[in-house]
């Protein structure tokens, strides 16, 4: 049987239990094909996996959920796809390794005019993007909304995306650096939540009137003043918890602020069928190929080195998008 390598860890905790191993790569299945990696997305879902915070449904665990490569093998009754073609994905765990076999429910064949790498740098990010702001919230020229982590990967795009739906863009970041990199990605106006206090200035900005909406992927340290942004009946979206879950969290919370809405959306709930993951990724290569939206990929680490990746992550040192190269 053929080998491979792959990125696998036998335990949870820190970067360190992260293993560069070998893996057997049998020949595709029925429904999969076998492809050859180019770039892989790092992202914190991959950390909440490797830390605990999502269980792992077997043990060792390859993590990874988004990347684009080549395919170089076809299993039976495979239709749609063929040997050579480009193809993404961000929804199968698996992602970080050298080569794969992949089931075809997950691909969508990235179109001419965006590289594989830009592909990798895009899919999961971009798709969050496409359905916060198009699905969980339709965001239009009447929208004022707030996002926090600007800087981060889905709110560079997010940012861009939001300007060219008309939106009012404010954001919040974590130091001089990132609030002039999110100002030169579509947001109006950017706080340096270091040196700020995000609430009040939301309100001062909006002339005390809040938001619609604010998507929040920090959690812990960010809550409950998120709900303190929004307009009476605004919609509090929290998408990730970078900070840690939230705690003590209660419905009277959202009936005290002006009976406001939650939710807690996944991408995976979004693109839960193949036409509905078509559409996500359409609407995602669609505003790329128009300009609208720049894919910037900030820093790339050899996937031998994903743990120093991960601890950079965390230490939120790194900006937009990152990649690893098999």
């Amino acid at each position: 049987m053929a080998k491979t390598q792959a990125v696998a860890f036998t335990r949870n905790g820190g970067p360190e239990v992260l293993d560069y191993v070998d893996v057997d790569l049998p020949p595709p299945g029925a429904g999969e094909v076998q492809l050859k990696h180019a770039a892989i997305g790092l992202n914190f879902i991959d950390v909440y996996f490797r830390d605990g915070t999502y269980k792992a449904p077997h043990l060792p665990f390859v993590t990874g959920k988004e990347a684009s490569g080549t395919i170089t093998a076809v299993g039976p009754g495979v239709t749609g796809f063929a040997v050579g073609d480009r193809i993404a994905y961000a929804s199968a765990d698996g992602a970080y390794s050298v080569e794969r076999n992949i089931d075809t429910k997950h691909l969508v064949k990235v179109p001419d005019g965006i590289s594989l790498e830009t592909a990798a740098a895009m899919m999961l990010k971009g798709m969050t993007a496409e359905y916060l702001l198009n699905r969980t919230f339709k965001v239009g020229p009447e929208t004022v909304l707030l996002f926090h982590a600007a800087a981060g990967g889905v709110g560079l795009i997010a940012g861009q995306w939001a300007r060219a739906l008309g939106a009012t863009v404010i954001g919040t970041a974590g130091s001089d650096d990132k609030v002039k990199l999110a100002l030169e990605h579509g947001y109006d106006h950017v706080i340096n939540y270091r040196t700020e206090n995000f609430v009040e200035r939301v309100k001062e900005i909006t002339g005390g009137k809040g938001v619609d909406v604010v998507y929040d992927s920090i959690g812990r340290d960010t809550f409950p003043h998120s709900l303190d942004c929004l307009k009476p009946r605004g919609l509090f979206a929290s998408f990730g918890q970078s900070s840690g879950g939230i705690e003590n969290f209660t419905l009277a919370a959202l009936a005290q602020r002006g009976s406001l809405f939650a939710t807690r959306p996944t991408l995976f709930s979004y693109i839960a069928t193949p036409q509905e993951l078509k559409d996500c990724a359409n609407a995602l290569f669609a505003v790329v190929l128009s300009n609208k939206v720049r894919i910037n990929i900030n820093q790339t680490y050899p996937l031998r080195e994903v743990g120093r990746a991960h601890t950079d992550l965390e230490a939120r040192k790194t900006t937009g998008t990152t990649l690893l190269i098999p």
